[in-house]
């Protein structure tokens, strides 16, 4: 369903409505009648964002919300169709060539045996898929917008690069006894390959 937006049960095909996507979190602690995803299922994620535990006062703000006579109630800031117009602004920021080609080279370099960060080399087992590269772009054009610009700088790269490429990583038995972590080993990434071609 995340690749192909559409699911097959009996024979029968059912489209997924748009926009499409899925969430997905993950209990550090309780894992239990729980089950790895597989690379291939974590690939399709775009990005693997770390939730914090709260600070004491962001804490105090939860329990205030939470625990008095009223009800909480969200409401929406988005619409389905308000999604659709964001993600395709998104696609039409512009990319220079010469960051498209830095991501290429960074999502090569994620790969071991000739990158040039020494931690790929000796921690990580397999390195990115091309997917890694389009989300770094995609993640990289938002970032822009987000900033108030209409073109992609490296510092947009490299914004989103943690949350784009730690999934996308699957890191040796070295790194995992050493405590190396793949946000380590991305930025021993930014550090070592070249922004200039």
């Amino acid at each position: 369903a995340m690749q192909e937006q559409q699911l097959t049960i009996g024979g029968e095909t059912f489209p997924l409505p748009d926009p499409f996507f899925v969430l997905a979190t993950q209990n550090p602690i309780e894992q239990d009648g729980t089950y790895s995803l597989p690379e291939a299922q974590l690939d399709r994620f775009l990005f693997k964002v770390h939730v914090p535990f709260p600070s004491a006062a962001d804490l105090t703000e939860i329990l205030d919300r939470t625990t008095g006579k009223e009800n909480p109630q969200a409401t929406n800031v988005a619409d389905g169709a308000m999604i659709m117009a964001m993600q395709a602004l998104i696609r039409q920021v512009p990319i220079p060539t010469h960051v498209s080609e830095y991501i290429s080279r960074l999502i090569v370099a994620t790969h071991p045996g000739s990158s040039p960060a020494s931690m790929v080399n000796q921690y990580v087992r397999y390195g990115s898929s091309p997917r890694g590269a389009q989300g770094l772009v995609l993640g990289a054009k938002a970032n822009a917008l987000l900033a108030g610009r209409y073109n992609v700088a490296f510092d947009d790269v490299a914004a989103v690069a943690a949350a784009t490429l730690r999934h996308r990583l699957l890191l040796n038995f070295e790194a995992q006894a050493e405590g190396v972590t793949s946000e380590r080993i991305i930025a021993d990434l930014l550090e070592h390959v070249s922004q200039e071609a």
